[in-house]
This record gives C-alpha cells, sequence and structure tokens, in this order.
C-alpha cells in the first residue's frame, strides 16, 4: 500500500492562497474535477466588490471617534509645517547592498555593494534610457548557504547627497540629514501546506513520492522561502509640508521626520505590487544563485498613495490573517486583467460588476420580504426550501473542510441562516416541552403549515419529487462510484462531503424544476416572487455575457445556460398563465368591477338594492366566513 498523496497549496506570509507545484499533473487534473473552478476576472471583481461592501458596511457600524494625534509640541505650541531635507534638483547618490543581517555594517565589503549610481537628480523625469528617469541594474545574485537553508536575505538602499558617504563611521563624509536608508527583506516565505489524500479503496496514490516525503518529516506546514527575479525602488516626488503627526495612515508609515529639525527625509518605496505570485520560485540548496533586476524610478504622490493603499495591512488583522485577506491567486487574477483587458472591456466589467452587486442586493432583499409577509403557501413548493436548506448546509461543510477564504464562508454561513429561517415561513415550528428528549431538551417538532396542506399544492409537491427522485437517486450513485473509484480523498468524511458538492454542482439546477411542475398543475404563476426571480435572471443573464467573453471554464458556462433555460420556462409559463382580473378571488372581489348587462325591452326591472353602508369586516372575519 503506497503513502497517502499531498496536495500543496502555498501561500504568501501566510495566508490562504496560492496552490504550489508539486504533485503530478495527472493529481492536479482529478482534484480539479471535484473542486469548484478557479476564480477568473470576473469572479474575482465581483468578489472584490462584495469585499469593500462589507468592510464598509462593519467600519460604518463600529466607527469610533479616531483618536487626536499629537500635534503639538512638548511645550504645547503647534507643530509647524515640515520641509522635505532634499529640495528639487538635488544631486543625489543611490548605494544598494545585499546582506544576510537586517542591521548593515558591511560598507567596505565590494561582495555586498550590488548597484552604485551617481548624480541621480531628485525630480529628474527625464533622463534615463528611456527618458523616464528610470534606471536598471541587472546581475545574477550568489545565495549564501544559510539563505538556501532557509535563511532571511535583506536589501540595504542608501540615498546620499553627491559627495557624502553613507557610513556612519566615515565621520569626514557622512551626514545625518543628507543620508536616506531603508531596507526590506528580499526573499519572501510562504507556506506550503500538505493535505494528504489517498483512493479510499486501494490506499494508493498517485501524488509525487519526495512531496510525501517532505510531508512526513516537516509536517502538514512547511515555510518555504521564495525569491523573485524584479523589484522598482521607487522615489516620491513629494514636496508636501507635512505636520508631524498629522499624516494621513497609511502614508504615515513611510514619511519619516528628522528628531531634530522635523523636517522629513525623501520618501523611498519598495514597489513590488506587480510582482505575480506565479513568478516567485522557491529557494533551497540545489539554487546557487538567482537573478535580480533593480530598477530606480521617480513617483508621483497619487501614485504612491495609491500602492501604498494596496499594500496596507487590512485593520482586521486581529482576526488573523487568514481570515480577512484576498487569497495571493484573486490579487494575481485582478494584476493580470488590468494588465491585459482591454481598458474599455476592463471599464465595462467594472460597470456590470457594480450593477451585478446592486442586483444581488435587491434579489436578496425582495427574497426576505416575500417570504416575511407570505400567508398563503398555496403554490409553492415547501419541499424544494427544505432541500435548498440540505444544499446550503452540504456547500458549507464542504468549504470548511477545504479551508476556504473566511469571508466565503461567512457569505455561506449566512445564506444558511435565512435557509433555515424559510423554514420557519413554510412550517410550523414549534418546541415540545412535554416530550423531552432525554428528559433535559426540549423537543423540536415541524409540521406542515394548514394553507399548504388544504391546499392541492402539497399534493403536486409530493408528485414532482417523487419523479425527481427516480432520476436523481440514480444519478447520485452513479457519481459516488465514479468518485469513489477515479478520485483521490482526504477521509471518508471528506469523500463524501466532495461527492455530494460535486453533485448539487453539476445536477443542482433539477431542484428548480419542481416549482415548474406545480406552476403546470395548477395553471397559475401568481403565487411566484417575480422581483426576486427577476432580479436572480438579470445576474444570470450578466453572467451569460461575460461567459462568453472572458475565459471560463465550460462547466460554468453550461451551468450560466441551463439557468437561463429554467427561466425561460418560468416566462413562458407566466405568458400562457396570465392573470385574470376578472377572477373572483376567495373574499368575493376581482380586480375590475362588474358590468351591467343592458335590460331587456318590456321586461320589470328589480327594485335597487340599498348600498350597504356597515363597516368592511375585519381580515379574520373574512377568512372565518
Amino acid at each position: 500500500m503506497a503513502a497517502p498523496g499531498a496536495e500543496i497549496q502555498t501561500s504568501l506570509n501566510g495566508s490562504v492562497g496560492t496552490e504550489a507545484a508539486g504533485a503530478p499533473e495527472q493529481q492536479n487534473q482529478q482534484q480539479q474535477q471535484q473542486q469548484a473552478p478557479p476564480p477568473n476576472a470576473w469572479q474575482v471583481i465581483k468578489g472584490v466588490l462584495f469585499r469593500i461592501f462589507i468592510i464598509w458596511a462593519i467600519s460604518s457600524w463600529f466607527r469610533r471617534g479616531s483618536a487626536p494625534q499629537d500635534q503639538a509640541t512638548p511645550t504645547g505650541a503647534p507643530r509647524p509645517p515640515s520641509r522635505n531635507l532634499f529640495p528639487r534638483d538635488t544631486l543625489m547618490d543611490l548605494h544598494v547592498f545585499l546582506s544576510e543581517n537586517e542591521v548593515f555594517t558591511e560598507f567596505n565589503s565590494s561582495a555586498a555593494l550590488f548597484w552604485e549610481q551617481r548624480d541621480l537628480v531628485y525630480g529628474d523625469w527625464s533622463s534615463g534610457e528611456n527618458g523616464d528617469g528610470c534606471y536598471e541594474q541587472y546581475s545574477e545574485v550568489t545565495i549564501p548557504e544559510s539563505v538556501q537553508r532557509n535563511g532571511s536575505f535583506y536589501i540595504h538602499v542608501y540615498l546620499t547627497k553627491s559627495g557624502f558617504h553613507p557610513d556612519p563611521s566615515q565621520k569626514a563624509l557622512h551626514r545625518r540629514l543628507a543620508t536616506v536608508h531603508t531596507s526590506r527583506m528580499l526573499n519572501k516565505y510562504k507556506r506550503r501546506r500538505f493535505l494528504k489524500t489517498k483512493n479510499l479503496l486501494t490506499g494508493e496514490t498517485e501524488a509525487d513520492p519526495e512531496m510525501i516525503k517532505r510531508a512526513e518529516d516537516f509536517g502538514p506546514i512547511e515555510v518555504i522561502s521564495h525569491w523573485h527575479p524584479n523589484l522598482t525602488i521607487n522615489i516620491v516626488d513629494d514636496h508636501t509640508p507635512w505636520v508631524q503627526g498629522s499624516v494621513p495612515p497609511p502614508l504615515d508609515q513611510y514619511v519619516k521626520f528628522d528628531a531634530v529639525s522635523g523636517d522629513y527625509y525623501p520618501i523611498l518605496y519598495f514597489n513590488d505590487y506587480w510582482n505575480l505570485q506565479k513568478d516567485y520560485v522557491p529557494v533551497n540548496t540545489s539554487v546557487t544563485s538567482l537573478p535580480l533586476r533593480l530598477s530606480f524610478c521617480p513617483l508621483s504622490l497619487w501614485r504612491w498613495q495609491l500602492y501604498a493603499a494596496q499594500s496596507s495591512r487590512s485593520p482586521w488583522n486581529f482576526l488573523g490573517e487568514d481570515l480577512y485577506e484576498q487569497s495571493d491567486e484573486e490579487q494575481d487574477s485582478v494584476k493580470v486583467a488590468l494588465l491585459e483587458t482591454n481598458p474599455y472591456l476592463l471599464a465595462l466589467t467594472i460597470t456590470v460588476s457594480i450593477v451585478h452587486s446592486i442586483f444581488e442586493f435587491l434579489a436578496f432583499k425582495n427574497d426576505i420580504q416575500f417570504w416575511n409577509s407570505r400567508q398563503s403557501l398555496e403554490g409553492l413548493s415547501v419541499r424544494s426550501v427544505i432541500f435548498n436548506v440540505f444544499q446550503s448546509l452540504v456547500v458549507l461543510l464542504y468549504i470548511l473542510d477545504n479551508e476556504t477564504n473566511f469571508v466565503v464562508q461567512v457569505s455561506v454561513g449566512i445564506g444558511l441562516l435565512i435557509d433555515f429561517w424559510k423554514i420557519t415561513k413554510v412550517m410550523d415550528v414549534r418546541l415540545d416541552r412535554e416530550n423531552k428528549i432525554a428528559g433535559i431538551f426540549p423537543r423540536l417538532t415541524m409540521k406542515d403549515k394548514s394553507t399548504y396542506v388544504e391546499s392541492s399544492t402539497k399534493i403536486y409537491d409530493d408528485m414532482a419529487f417523487k419523479y425527481l427522485s427516480w432520476l436523481l437517486f440514480p444519478l447520485l450513485g452513479c457519481y459516488a462510484v465514479y468518485s469513489l473509484l477515479y478520485l483521490e480523498h482526504k477521509s471518508w468524511y471528506s469523500w463524501v462531503l466532495s461527492m455530494l458538492y460535486g453533485f448539487l454542482l453539476t445536477f443542482g439546477f433539477i431542484t428548480m424544476t419542481p416549482q415548474l411542475f406545480i406552476n403546470y398543475k395548477l395553471k397559475s404563476v401568481a403565487h411566484l416572487p417575480w422581483r426576486m426571480l427577476t432580479y436572480k435572471a438579470l445576474n444570470t443573464f450578466i453572467d451569460d455575457l461575460f461567459a462568453f467573453v472572458i475565459k471560463m471554464p465550460m462547466m460554468y458556462r453550461i451551468g450560466c445556460l441551463r439557468d437561463d433555460i429554467v427561466f425561460f420556462i418560468y416566462l413562458y409559463q407566466r405568458w400562457i398563465y396570465r392573470v385574470d382580473p376578472t377572477r373572483v378571488n376567495e373574499f368575493g372581489t376581482s380586480g375590475e368591477p362588474p358590468v351591467s348587462l343592458p335590460e331587456p325591452e318590456g321586461q320589470a326591472s328589480l327594485p335597487a338594492v340599498p348600498n350597504d353602508t356597515s363597516p368592511p369586516k375585519p381580515e379574520e372575519d373574512k377568512k372565518k366566513d
């Protein structure tokens, strides 16, 4: 019996995210068959907009007045505006060092010096090879042994006025107010997860044996150093008279003030926003040298603000890094969309995404209003509501078992709570305190409402699900056998969840058909929540549009198409089962006044009936009548 396989999921600095290569290609193809489709630009933009809305809602709910920043000197006088220590057109020298030490002192080491560029001009946007003020340096970097063994590697950037030296030990050439220093870790640590999978019947796996051995040696999680060959050093062309203590976040963490003069140093910013996660390579003992391309470019204030806002840490990190951060794969999808998508198509995508989010919210609101105000269940499929609870529960358990993003877990959990709430609207739910469970806990009892039992809807609903079971159960059995024979799973519990989830993802639309059957039997569609259905249909049509414009999995396109077919059947039923405004309802009234017939000549007319001036009956009395 072979050892269990290993599915590797790698994430940047501990956040949930990118899958690292390591398992064979065939293993990945098998797992993709049982997992949800990979994210694409359309789905990612919708997810980003949803998260922006959630952040805004929570921030508005818990917003408190921010503590006033210290804008006064120790004597109580207000701080004066500061100035940039490097005026415009200042001549500068750039010194870049690479070292294993976070605190750099090896100024005289030629091996540590990576790049030296002299006579740069602060605020120059026209020099350089391309006439944009940018300079580049490319070289192969020798990787020390400690870095090969998962050690840290730092880049130290010193920017001095021309004629000065960055080494503080050289008293004659070093000036504190003429030297700007910043540093960061050049390599990044990613977390690699090993999820052991195997064929539950044979116990065999097709995973890479080396990955299996690493999983046994390092445990379920391994932290590995990664390297990206590109990095940009931006100097912000800014001379704003900042006041110490009043710089808005997240800019305040980059503007450094001198403690004596009160002025601020030029802002050096490491820009790796466009570094895609797929371009990072792991660093190990087999790697002796790696390429590094450094760019030094000027950056405007407003663009720096955009980059700083994107790279700033989330204010919700108290929940943990895995909870509220976008995955690296989603971030890469947004960046690729920005880089490769036509600007007009990108603007159209963002606009339609906003409209899509509005329709989703309106569909949610009208769905709640419909079930909250519904008094009669005639014509509605109660069994479909119960099945939706089962479907939402399976989806929630599946994403919990696969450690999906926290925002997705919360949204699915809220949807499950709403489905449970609908149960209380379609059934009589109460606690039986007489027949307690184990003599301690009240027993939960549920029974159909009278408006559902006394009508013919229950008969048609049971009939529809009986016919539906003839189709669903054989399909479920076949899919279960296929999943057990040909796919690998972590455990029997994971197999049950993935099997049910894959089945619902493929054949879940069939559960929409009982309502069509009830409409056909009743010859009416007046009982349906048409506002909610309309908003959901509009969203489906938008999905159809982008499913064929943007590259998406074929199953996703088929899913959008089959939902359209079901909705078109609803529309056809609405057309053939039109509402008759002259039909008298159960209260003896109709939507139009009755038309009086002309009296024949010579026929005596009946005496006029006096108008009923009595007050109208309450609704409860009408129902009793």
